[in-house]
């Protein structure tokens, strides 16, 4: 039996002791009032898991008590009691807000029964409260690390765009993190409490993404031997998630141009239409403009998806964000161990900041948790990162970074040199003495250098 903290309202003082007597002996904590006024005293005072109250009081009537509370303490649930039922009463009760309503003569059993239906309803309402919580921090958007200003960019667009119904595209290389991303667009949203469903595009043949899309009816295809709803319409009122979308086939292209313009769509073999209300966020690591240009990618569907465009960093454009990466994802192996690690060396946070990481952020938690895995030390060392990263060397691409325009030695040096300055600087968080002792140079140095390239935090900031 589920115990709580209840409040009986009744002027009627025999049988308020002898309510107040019985619920008491079920082991709930119990309170009681005789007027409204001092029952909205009481539950301003402590957050009551359920009212009783009459609705005929001395001074204002349990109608009062019940609009009052609904709007005050809307997680209380308020139990009307009357000596005069009608259906036309009960009825009234339960549209103002009454969990309840029931008449006197009381049946003990009728009053139990009702009361833990209550509490029990509140015992949900809790934990599906921590769930949404729970959903927040996994998916929300304090789970994507980063203090690097790209980062910073485009957490100011999510905040900007999430709650909203505009189509967004998030490009990115491989291992970026756009999943993430998506998730947190919808978890910001006012759709977080409906679907969010994904779709990987690029891991079905197009025959079977377009009935997993779009759904079928049976006979639709040889193995086709019942309806099956899709994608499209599991989502609904929620967030589709279309990974990959610069893998998908002429004919999806068309189809998914129908969805986004129209809203609707038929089922493979089909012939009835389906309204939808989703909201879309697609990614792609290809470059559309480029897939468009050989023919490979409808232009129109192209312009139509390309609404509002998320750029997800890779992880060397963010050499800053290493060490808060890594601590992050080495708690979370920690807690999975159970294992005792004081974090990373220095050597071995520098090595992972010269490295190219070609597999990104995912690459990075599988190199933590082999890590966590294999180290027989209290602290990470270089010895207990992978080879890859070991043995590579840190070698910039100057040829890329002269420009065609250089017309002497002198400026032909400059746009490397900057740019080394700019690396150093985000490699540690545009901290500019660990930055001048990371390049062999007093700070007075590196000022006048970042001074004469024009180099300074806020202008990055500027698109």
């Amino acid at each position: 039996m589920n115990q709580g903290s209840l409040l009986v309202v009744d002027d009627d003082r025999p049988l308020l002791e002898a309510m107040a007597d019985y619920l008491r002996s079920l082991g709930h904590r119990t309170e009681t009032a005789s007027t409204v006024r001092d029952a909205m005293a009481r539950m301003k005072e402590y957050p009551f898991d359920a009212v009783i109250c009459d609705v005929n009081l001395p001074d204002q009537d349990g109608f009062t008590l019940l609009e009052w509370g609904v709007q005050a303490v809307p997680e209380t649930a308020i139990i009307l009691l009357t000596g005069f039922g009608t259906i036309e009463s009960a009825v009234e009760a339960i549209r103002l807000g009454a969990f309840d309503y029931l008449t006197k003569p009381l049946v003990e059993d009728e009053l139990n029964f009702s009361i833990q239906r209550a509490l029990g309803q509140r015992q949900i309402v809790a934990e599906n409260k921590q769930l949404k919580a729970q959903l927040n921090q996994r998916f929300g958007l304090g789970n994507i690390i980063g203090h690097d200003y790209r980062m910073l960019k485009m957490f100011d667009l999510i905040e900007s765009v999430a709650d909203t119904r505009t189509t967004v595209l998030v490009l990115g290389e491989s291992g970026t993190g756009k999943t993430m991303t998506a998730r947190a667009i919808h978890q910001l949203s006012n759709r977080r409490d409906k679907p969010f469903i994904e779709v990987a595009c690029g891991a079905l043949p197009d025959s079977l993404l377009e009935s997993e899309l779009f759904g079928h009816v049976a006979g639709a295809f040889t193995s086709a031997n019942s309806d099956r709803v899709g994608k499209f319409l599991q989502a609904q009122g929620g967030t589709i998630f279309l990974d990959e979308i610069g893998t998908a086939s002429p004919s999806l292209q068309v189809k998914l141009l129908r969805v986004l313009q129209d809203r609707e769509f038929e089922p493979v073999g089909g012939n009835k239409t389906h309204k939808i209300d989703v909201r879309m966020i697609l990614a792609t690591n290809a470059d559309l403009e480029e897939e468009v240009r050989k023919g490979r990618f409808r232009q129109d569907l192209y312009y139509r998806i390309n609404v509002v465009t998320i750029t997800q960093p890779s992880l060397r454009e963010r050499l800053g964000d290493i060490p808060l990466l890594a601590e992050h994802y080495l708690k979370e192996f920690l807690e999975q161990t159970g294992k005792k690690i004081n974090g990373f060396s220095e050597e071995a946070i520098h090595v992972m900041q010269r490295y190219r990481w070609p597999g990104n952020v995912r690459e990075l938690v599988n190199v933590v948790e082999r890590a966590v895995v294999l180290t027989k030390n209290t602290v990470i060392q270089v010895q207990d990162l992978p080879d890859a990263l070991r043995t590579e060397e840190f070698h910039p691409d100057f040829a890329g970074r002269l420009g065609s325009g250089a017309s002497s030695l002198k400026a032909a040096l400059a746009s490397p040199e900057k740019q080394l300055i700019l690396d150093a600087l985000e490699a540690h968080g545009w901290n500019r003495q660990e930055t001048a002792d990371f390049l062999g140079i007093n700070r007075t140095t590196l000022y006048k250098k970042m001074k004469k390239y024009g180099v300074s935090f806020e202008r990055q900031l500027i698109p």
